[in-house]
């Protein structure tokens, strides 16, 4: 029952704007995370490339308060006292920059709970560039522990490292335990009853040598470990937790996985793997996988060819999101037309945030695009600019769009704003 390839979802939205500022525009190809949006409740908050942080209020986009964080403000999640409250308690920032901050605010006055500065164990930038800065890719909560994932790379001349620690934080901002290697995570997450977290890492080129691992939460002892077992630095692209049962999408090559208890494989399935067109091998790296009640959902990036970065084709399976059920058997798939950078999930729904498509370079491609996980395309927002990053939560749906201007055209499309609708 697969969508029809290149087809819009069924109903055009348009989401409220309000203007965040300036940054510079995004070029041609896609740029690194510059912004972050989260919602819960009656909150929406934005985090941005200069560090400034808003808490807007949800129905009316006014600023609650208004801080500056540490480093670029690049990661937002929300913490409540307990899984039954309407609206967060605190908002938790991740960094980028100097010091790799973590920092808690209180969410109705915006005032700093606690700081944690990562770079105090993963070290310090050795070269002036955006690439060499301590970076929290990751963070997730119980409601009560807040687990984060930082890294930081270097190199000198063909030496190449990764620093990186797993933390978990008890509420008062206390270190429970960490959880160090030399290889570069991307993502984490629970298990439903918070007693397992999975980290999935993206490069493996020291001694750490397994894309994925299990954590237990109380210690940070580890559980079991599962690798795609293929030639080369690149594993995992991401992480999903479902019951006992763990999706990863694997960089190594270019498959989608279903784990079971230790690691055992339940089943895989092609996704970009490498595929011959017009000469060229081919291939696009599954970026995002979100599981729920049985059903696994898988989103691939961009177009490289093997023997070189640069081509003029395109894999059949770029820029596509395709759902499989619980035997590995395909529900739907469709195409997102351009890179995701982060996927935003509540129960069945998924946000893909569209950037650039850089191949083609066409701005229609830019837009928000939301799915059902049982049934496929529901909703879009077409953006001026580009899509950055998303959140949903319940019927609210936030994203972040910043403009752009293609290296072969001069013309600014888009602006920085903050764009929140409801998905009814």
């Amino acid at each position: 029952m697969a969508g029809t390839a290149g087809s819009e979802p069924e109903h055009e939205r348009s989401l409220q704007r309000r203007p965040l500022g300036e940054i510079e525009p995004a070029r041609s190809r896609h740029m690194w995370t510059r912004s972050a949006v989260a919602t819960t409740g009656d909150l929406v908050v934005t985090g941005e490339w200069d560090g400034t942080v808003t808490a807007h209020e949800a129905d009316s986009l006014e600023p609650r308060w208004t801080v500056t964080h540490p480093d670029h403000a690049v990661g937002i999640t929300t913490l409540s006292d307990d899984e039954t409250a309407a609206s967060a308690a605190a908002v938790v920032v991740a960094g980028r920059g100097e010091t790799g901050t973590i920092a808690v605010y209180d969410a109705e006055t915006g005032e700093q709970r606690w700081q944690y500065d990562t770079a105090a164990d993963i070290g310090t930038a050795v070269k002036d560039s955006v690439f060499y800065l301590p970076y929290v890719v990751s963070l997730e909560t119980d409601g009560d522990r807040l687990y984060a994932a930082a890294r930081r790379y270097e190199r000198d001349g063909e030496h190449r490292q990764w620093h990186s620690t797993v933390y978990a934080f008890d509420p008062d901002g206390s270190v429970r335990w960490t959880y160090e290697t030399d290889a570069s995570p991307i993502a984490i997450d629970l298990d439903t009853d918070g007693d397992r977290l999975a980290v999935g890492y993206n490069r493996c080129m020291g001694d750490h040598d397994n894309g994925l691992v299990v954590l237990e939460t109380d210690t940070g002892d580890l559980e079991w470990t599962w690798d795609p077992g293929t030639e080369g630095d690149r594993r995992v692209g991401d992480v999903s937790f479902d019951g006992d049962v763990i999706a990863v999408s694997s960089h190594g090559d270019k498959r989608g996985y279903l784990l079971g208890s230790g690691g055992a494989e339940r089943w895989a399935v092609d996704l970009a793997t490498e595929t011959e067109v017009d000469g060229e091998t081919l291939y696009a790296y599954p970026n995002h996988v979100y599981a729920n009640d049985g059903r696994v959902a898988f989103v691939t990036g961009n177009t490289y060819a093997l023997e070189r970065r640069e081509t003029e084709s395109r894999h059949p399976n770029e820029h596509r999101i395709a759902t499989f059920d619980s035997d590995g058997s395909l529900l739907w798939d469709e195409q997102v037309r351009g890179f995701v950078h982060g996927l935003a999930t509540d129960g069945d729904t998924l946000v893909t945030p569209c950037a650039q498509n850089f191949r083609v370079r066409d701005p229609e491609t830019h837009a928000v695009r939301w799915f059902d996980l049982e049934s496929g395309p529901t909703g879009v927002d077409s953006l001026a600019g580009i899509a950055t990053a998303a959140a949903v939560d319940g019927e609210t749906i936030a994203a972040i769009e910043e403009p752009v201007e293609y290296h072969d055209e001069g013309d600014r499309r888009g602006e920085y704003a903050l764009r929140v609708g409801s998905l009814e």
